[in-house]
């Protein structure tokens, strides 16, 4: 359904203006009104990541006035195979800067506001405010459930993009004209259960197809044009080349949105989403080993003072890339379905690491379910261990 626009149009454009988006304004849809009301829009876009990048860098060029840029992180080598808005210059650089930079060379019209914090419940209220419409790019639960309740409560509307490996999602959120994020997803994932980008991987081109589906979805909404994807579900898969769409209804029950909401303020997202499950908490507790200690351990079990073997519960294709040395691969998925624990010794302790712990913190609990009671993970994973112990092989 066409939607009035979001925003009024700015009194006037420079020449420079004019002759800088001569493309837009000669498009009937957009003509010299469409283009003022870009001029004239606030736009916040959170996270300057894989989805952040091209939405940024596209939203400058088709002259929205003001971008807001919410970004804590600094840029790391491994993000540069699909966050474009950075370079090799900006490695170790903040990611905030680094993206207003970028935007300087893009458009030097644009004014960029940067919020170098981390998005959470004290400080969501205050920037949402200074914008008439967010593009949410975040890659982690806690801070979608986060970005849509603010919105919600704030009467704000949002475009959402989500990715994984070769597939995309895209839907324009905005409860006072239809559902809401938590009408599609009243509950997140399970712990564990849907892994993340830097664990399953992203193609990183499918960043610029979702990141500009977003910016197209923003431009729709700013200017009143078009038919945005209010109630609905845009579903892309980069390997068989497919878009699909599902409509998505207001849930009447919805916590957020609904006729009866129960969540009427801020919640702690942290505590709803949960990083691991309750029995993984459980099982770590005082069954955890730091690198330090693991490699102590290894020196003695290679000079025969120590016997355990050392389990990688990760994917073979993570562990191509690195490893601790002495350890043998069966991944979480072996333990899940109680094929692994056959293999495990019954005379050896067992000694569990993933890439950042969280993996191994959730096979330890099948482990030590199992009877294996003297069972540890290793803090910190493989990560900890090509920082602190190794440094000669890579990290992703």
């Amino acid at each position: 359904m066409a939607l009035p626009p979001l925003v009024e149009p700015a009194a006037e454009l420079s020449i420079d203006e004019v002759r800088r988006y001569s493309r837009h304004l000669i498009i009937p849809d957009v003509g010299m009104d469409g283009q003022k009301r870009f001029k004239n829009a606030k736009v916040l876009v959170i996270g300057a990541g894989g989805l952040g990048s091209p939405a940024l860098l596209y939203l400058a060029a088709a002259g929205v006035g003001t971008l807001g840029i919410v970004e804590f992180d600094t840029v790391d080598e491994s993000n540069l195979q699909r966050q474009i808005i950075h370079g090799q210059s900006d490695i170790g650089k903040s990611k905030a800067q680094s993206a207003k930079e970028s935007i300087a060379e893009t458009n030097p019209f644009v004014e960029v506001v940067v919020h170098d914090v981390r998005l959470d419940n004290d400080n969501v209220f205050e920037i949402f405010a200074q914008y008439d419409l967010i593009v949410d790019g975040t890659d982690n639960f806690a801070t979608r459930y986060l970005v849509n309740d603010a919105a919600v409560l704030l009467h704000k509307p949002y475009v959402w993009g989500s990715i994984f490996r070769f597939d995309g999602q895209v839907s324009v959120f905005w409860a006072d004209q239809g559902p809401c994020y938590r009408c599609l997803y009243p509950e997140p994932p399970p712990p564990g259960m849907v892994p993340s980008c830097a664990e399953g991987g992203v193609l990183g081109v499918l960043c610029a197809s979702i990141g500009a589906t977003q910016v197209t979805e923003a431009l729709k909404l700013l200017a009143g044009i078009g038919d945005p994807l209010v109630g609905r579900l845009q579903i892309y898969d980069a390997l068989e080349m497919s878009w699909q769409q599902l409509k998505i209804r207001k849930d009447p029950n919805c916590a957020v949105c609904g006729e009866n909401p129960t969540v009427t303020e801020l919640i702690d997202y942290d505590a709803f989403c949960g990083a691991i499950t309750e029995e993984a908490a459980e099982a770590v507790a005082g069954h955890t080993v730091g690198v330090q200690q693991l490699e102590d351990w290894l020196n003695a079990r290679e000079q025969g003072e120590k016997d355990f073997v050392l389990i990688d519960v990760r994917e073979k294709v993570e562990r191509d890339i690195n490893q601790i040395p002495g350890s043998v691969l069966i991944p979480k998925g072996d333990f899940q379905t109680g094929e692994a624990l056959a293999q495990l010794p019954q005379d050896k302790q067992v000694v569990l690491y993933c890439k950042t712990g969280i993996r191994s913190a959730e096979v330890l609990a099948i482990v030590r379910g199992a009877g294996l009671d003297n069972a540890v993970h290793v803090g910190g994973g493989v990560s900890a261990w090509v920082t602190q112990i190794d440094t000669t092989q890579p990290a992703y």
